[in-house]
């Protein structure tokens, strides 16, 4: 009998060990899980945080961008009006330090908004004086201050003076 017992123990014992083996598994296979979510919510995590750096990268160069569009106006203003008293080399140097700010800007992704001869645009053109036109469409004629667009979005419309087309009659908009 004594066969009969140890073979049962050695049975007891087998059991114990696959059970322990078992429980391992499912054990591992839960930290497996874990990790894997962890992993999932760190790379989610990681691509969130990259795109807020972006966004601010964004915001501060369209800031400073938005502030420096004033004195780059006072600039090429400066450049078209040098009297022909204060010279040539005056005229020149104010234009070089016009194209190299604008240059600069350009480079941070600043487009000027090509207006004259375009169709007026609301969303990027500015109307501060209208004439009649006989055309069909509404067309910008004449630009006061320059607009931009800034990695895409407009910065600041354009002033312009716009031709409006003619309306047929009976017809309301």
């Amino acid at each position: 009998m004594t066969t009969e017992t140890e073979g049962s123990g050695t049975s007891q014992v087998g059991d114990t060990a696959e059970g322990l083996l078992a429980d391992e598994k499912k054990r591992s296979g839960d930290y497996l899980l874990r990790l894997k979510y962890l992993q999932a919510d760190f790379d989610n995590y990681r691509k969130r945080v990259e795109k807020e750096m972006r966004e601010m990268d964004d915001a501060s160069a369209r800031g400073v961008v938005a502030k420096l569009l004033g004195p780059l106006d006072e600039l090429g203003l400066a450049a078209r009006h040098v009297d022909a008293e204060e010279g040539e080399e005056m005229k020149e140097g104010v234009s070089m330090v016009y194209k190299n700010l604008m240059g600069v800007l350009e480079s941070l992704g600043l487009e000027r908004i090509d207006a004259v001869g375009k169709e007026f645009d609301p969303s990027m053109h500015e109307a501060v004086d209208k004439v009649q036109g006989d055309g069909e469409k509404d067309v910008v004629v004449e630009e006061v201050r320059p607009g931009y667009t800034f990695r895409g979005q407009v910065i600041r419309p354009s002033m312009v003076k716009v031709e409006l087309g003619a309306k047929e009659e009976g017809k309301s908009e």
